[in-house]
């Protein structure tokens, strides 16, 4: 008996600050979709440019083959969100085009090579305010004399 062959999915997720990122790659048309809206309408440009940047590299290196690929937001700002999609879309594509193998090694170097956080998340956070002062590091001013 022949079994039927499963369609493969990969979920992966990235985070920026307190934003996070879900993504869900899987054979498809090409459909690249932010929180249910295409992301060539992802809003401010610049957004657009930084999180379609791993598409574009995959792409030039003949990776992106006919996948879909879902990503859910919550949380942090329009940068910290942006941040946060290209490196699930990243990390999505090098667990897809493996195979197997887990990862495909020349996608991984590449990405690595144009920039480490497309494929590593910022563990950076905002500090917290702290007392006698405004802010974080706001301090009253004190006098010795």
């Amino acid at each position: 008996m022949a079994r039927k062959q499963q369609k493969k999915s990969v979920e992966t997720s990235g985070k920026r600050k307190t934003a996070v990122a879900r993504a869900s790659v899987k054979a498809g048309q090409g459909r690249v979709r932010v929180n249910s809206e295409p992301i060539e309408i992802l809003q401010p440009s610049l957004a657009r440019r930084k999180a379609m940047e791993p598409l574009i590299i995959a792409d030039a290196m003949n990776r992106l083959a006919k996948v879909d690929i879902n990503i859910t937001t919550v949380g942090g700002g329009i940068m910290g969100q942006t941040d946060a999609i290209r490196t699930a879309i990243a990390r999505g594509l090098v667990h897809y085009n493996g195979g197997a193998k887990g990862q495909d090694e020349e996608l991984r170097d590449e990405y690595l090579r144009f920039d480490r956080s497309l494929l590593v998340n910022d563990p950076r956070r905002k500090e917290a305010k702290h007392q006698l002062g405004r802010g974080a590091r706001r301090k009253k001013q004190k006098s010795y004399r």
